[in-house]
């Protein structure tokens, strides 16, 4: 029987690993566009920011249904059939997303913001594909190498928010807009960041069917299993348990964060950012993520082990969190840094708290997708991740709706409530490794 530290076999693994890893950054361009422009986008339908979270949580809810079929539909299929089939229907709820402000025009804005939440439900239906990504990446490798390999995967998310936010803030400006005036497409700032997130979606198709090989490893049976059965029997798993809490508590945490964080600088007085200054603020924390995901967590996790890097980086994930909101109180403690008169104090301070959040969180994430790895069967693998990214899914459709009423009441308080979230994390991990030593 296979166990947990073997790899399957594949004649280039490295090269295998950098394929899909490449095939996981194109997609996450291809969300990453539409980032910066969603606050926007939604607000132009004349209705509240509740519905921004809601609109999140459309996209997690049908991705926490979806993800731990699709993980194990990867166990049981392959990797390659999952990973090409969702690309392929991302590309579809992408296009439909860019047809909400004509229907809307054409139609009401009601109708457009039900384009919205149709085309963000297959979004995330078919965003469970990176439980297959991450199966895939730990068939292929030793268990040695694995937090490094899951690094680079978690890295293409970073890469894919230094590049996604600053091609969909181009796509958004006005010479885009005019630009695309001529061509036979609905060319709004909304519609044309939708329609290059398809078009990202195509080309990673395109990777993944001329050079994804599938890994030649062992298959489970054709036992069917229930999305209940699948939480229940790793909730009963000591080994599992606690690391499915975790997920959840951080991405409640950290996807109302996200959600919330670009209507944050946009009222904010100190700042009153707009689409394109959001953007790159967000490339900004996609840099530091790929540079602690990609060069950082692998080096870390052989001197210090997985476990102790997850603890870490959910301790600074929280202190970020929490003073995140008062960035701007913050930079006034601070003495004047010269240059250009648009780097404030405040921004700096916002800066600094932004690297904090961006290591804690390039720390934690891969560390405890490494963590699931070795504390699931070989054979299991798209199961268990399928599982714990169903898990984080469930945390990011409650997330945002929260974190959204929250912000109605007082604009610091959601950022607070994520970071109070994020600590019981740290006791989780700590209870782990006391039961390992």
């Amino acid at each position: 029987m296979a166990i947990a530290g073997a790899a399957a076999r594949l004649d280039r693994p490295r090269r295998a690993v950098g394929t899909v890893v490449f095939v996981v950054f194109l997609d996450l361009v291809g969300f990453g566009i539409v980032v910066p422009i969603l606050p926007y986008y939604v607000r132009s339908f004349g209705v509240g920011d509740v519905f921004i979270g809601l609109l999140a949580a459309t996209y997690s809810l049908t991705q926490f249904l979806a993800a731990p079929a699709l993980g194990r539909a990867s166990d049981r299929w392959g990797r390659r059939p999952v990973i090409t089939l969702s690309l392929a229907g991302s590309a579809v709820a992408w296009t439909v997303f860019g047809l909400g402000d004509p229907v809307g025009d054409a139609a009401g804005p009601l109708a457009g913001v039900a384009v919205l939440f149709c085309s963000r439900a297959l979004a995330g239906a078919m965003g469970g594909n990176i439980a297959a990504a991450q199966a895939y990446v730990a068939d292929v490798t030793p268990r040695e190498r694995r937090a490094a390999a899951l690094g680079l995967v978690g890295a293409s998310f970073s890469l894919g928010f230094i590049f996604g936010p600053a091609i969909g803030g181009a796509l958004a400006s006005d010479t885009a807009v005019r630009l695309a005036a001529p061509l036979p497409i609905p060319a709004t700032p909304f519609s044309l960041p939708a329609f290059g997130a398809a078009a990202m979606s195509l080309v990673a198709l395109a990777v993944a069917l001329f050079a994804l090989e599938e890994p030649d490893r062992r298959r489970t049976s054709g036992e069917r299993s229930s999305l209940v059965s699948d939480f229940v029997t790793a909730l009963r798993d000591p080994d599992l348990r606690g690391l499915v809490l975790s997920f959840f508590l951080v991405s409640v945490a950290f996807a109302g964060i996200q959600v919330m964080f670009i209507p944050f600088v946009a009222d904010a007085a100190a700042y009153r950012f707009d689409a394109a200054a959001a953007a790159l603020l967000l490339t900004y924390v996609g840099v530091l993520g790929a540079v602690n995901q990609g060069l950082l967590v692998g080096r870390l996790a052989d001197r210090f082990g997985s476990g102790r890097l997850a603890v870490v980086g959910a301790g600074l994930l929280a202190v970020a969190l929490a003073a995140l909101p008062f960035a701007p109180v913050l930079g006034g403690f601070l003495s004047s840094v010269g240059g250009p008169a648009w780097l404030t104090t405040e921004l700096v301070a916002l800066l600094g708290i932004l690297a904090v959040l961006s290591v804690g969180n390039g720390l934690l994430n891969p560390s405890l997708a490494a963590l699931v790895s070795s504390s699931a069967d070989a054979s299991k693998q798209g199961t268990a991740f399928g599982v714990t990214q169903g898990a984080g899914s469930l945390g990011r459709t409650v997330g945002p709706p929260v974190a959204a009423g929250l912000y109605a009441l007082a604009y610091w308080s959601p950022f607070v409530a994520g970071a109070v979230v994020v600590l019981p994390v740290v006791g989780l991990l700590l209870e782990r490794m006391k039961g390992r030593a």
